[in-house]
């Protein structure tokens, strides 16, 4: 596909031996695509090699005629990255230092800088506060403001790594808000160990844990599958130990001071389980425990 992103055999071992990447193959069409994994899991070196910011031991990444590490530059001119930590300049305003980012792009002319820089600020809702320092901006401005440099220049490909952790619950809907506007037009890499931001944005995903793709596809056909065998019972947390031998724990979580369980079984495991819709967490879940 000419604007699809191609991951080929990927590997990466680094110096103290741990495997970050062990052969990883992805397809990702246009749209927004969800990369699942814990911490890590090798999500963020993924997203470094293919922000050209660091080699892989072997594998190849093309988007769509580029090939990204024959041709760094060519991808670098048409990728806008979020990396997990973005710093800025907590002295300037989102102004200036947006324009200091576009000079750094390449966009020497300073009318067609001054216009897109207006229109990136106005678009993620920072244009009130463009001469506010970026030192006072809460946690979900600072996102939408490393957001608003990730699509200078009218990129091909965004890459965003870990970008709803530390936000709070309006400040992440208005991010997701803007991330799916962005995933409309261009290939969206949302890199995150939270399910929540897979689920209520993404067409595509997969799950990555220990440098391997574990899953890739829909995440509502990837529900669909675990229908009719996704089980749930409340007990107390002292009969937990008793249920992980007997049962395969998808999840747990504490609720009002007892213990929410989900476990997998092809047919009624009985024990006093009834039947639960699953959802993406269980998928998830399901699919690292099978791994472990």
């Amino acid at each position: 596909m000419a604007n699809s992103l191609a991951i080929v055999g990927l590997t990466k071992t680094y110096a103290n031996g741990v495997r970050a990447l062990q052969g990883v193959d992805l397809e990702v069409p246009a749209g927004m695509f969800g990369l699942l994994g814990p911490n890590g899991a090798g999500k963020s070196t993924l997203m470094r090699t293919i922000a050209t910011l660091q080699e892989p031991d072997a594998g190849s990444i093309h988007l769509g005629e580029i090939d990204v590490l024959r041709d760094k530059d060519a991808l670098r001119r048409v990728l806008g990255y979020l990396p997990q930590d973005f710093g800025v300049y907590p002295h300037l305003d989102p102004l200036s230092l947006l324009d200091h980012f576009a000079v750094l792009k390449g966009i020497r002319d300073r009318g067609q800088r001054r216009e897109m820089v207006e229109a990136l600020l106005q678009r993620v809702n920072l244009w009130q506060v463009r001469h506010k320092r970026l030192g006072g901006f809460s946690g979900g401005m600072k996102q939408r403001f490393g957001i608003a440099q990730a699509l200078l220049g009218a990129p091909r490909l965004v890459i965003v790594d870990e970008p709803t952790a530390g936000l709070d619950p309006e400040e992440r809907a208005r991010f997701l808000n803007l991330l799916a506007e962005i995933g409309e037009q261009v290939v969206v890499v949302l890199s995150t160990h939270i399910v929540d931001d897979v689920a209520d944005l993404c067409a595509q995903m997969a799950i990555i844990a220990g440098g391997r793709v574990l899953h890739r596809g829909r995440p509502a056909e990837a529900i669909a599958g675990l229908g009719g065998k996704t089980w749930r019972k409340v007990i107390d947390k002292h009969e937990l130990g008793g249920h992980r031998e007997r049962h395969t724990v998808i999840s747990t979580r504490l609720v009002a001071g007892r213990t929410v369980l989900h476990v997998f079984a092809e047919n009624d495991p009985g024990d006093g389980f009834t039947p639960v819709e699953p959802d993406l967490e269980d998928v998830y879940f399901t699919t690292l425990r099978r791994a472990a």
